[in-house]
């Protein structure tokens, strides 16, 4: 990855202490798994920003790469990696997402 392209990644996963590459926004997600992303943030009533892949090619391909995680939707808490659609719904259900989030927001 180039040292320009890694840097806006940073910037990007590091502007919200959640953060989530997805199809679409918050407010109108574009396919079933960045919905269920949306709906399990909401549902926990955390801060998060998105950032729509279909809007820029460039992002969508690179944010594959940056995390070494083939699909979209991709979720980073404080910067770091957690997955995607069906790892957050696994920590969801396990009770374990709302302590990752807990213990990063109180950072």
């Amino acid at each position: 990855m180039l040292p320009d392209t890694k840097q806006k990644m940073d910037e990007l996963v590091n502007q919200s202490k959640v953060f989530v590459f997805m199809k679409g926004n918050k407010l109108m997600p574009m396919c079933g798994f960045s919905n269920n992303v949306v709906q399990i943030l909401n549902s926990l009533g955390v801060p998060y920003e998105t950032f729509d892949v279909l809007e820029d090619e460039g992002v969508r391909q690179a944010v594959k790469e940056y995390s070494n995680w083939p699909t979209i939707p991709q979720v980073y808490v404080n910067g770091e990696f957690i997955g995607g659609s069906d790892v957050l719904i696994e920590l969801y259900q396990k009770g374990e997402l709302q302590q990752i989030l807990e213990v990063a927001l109180a950072s």
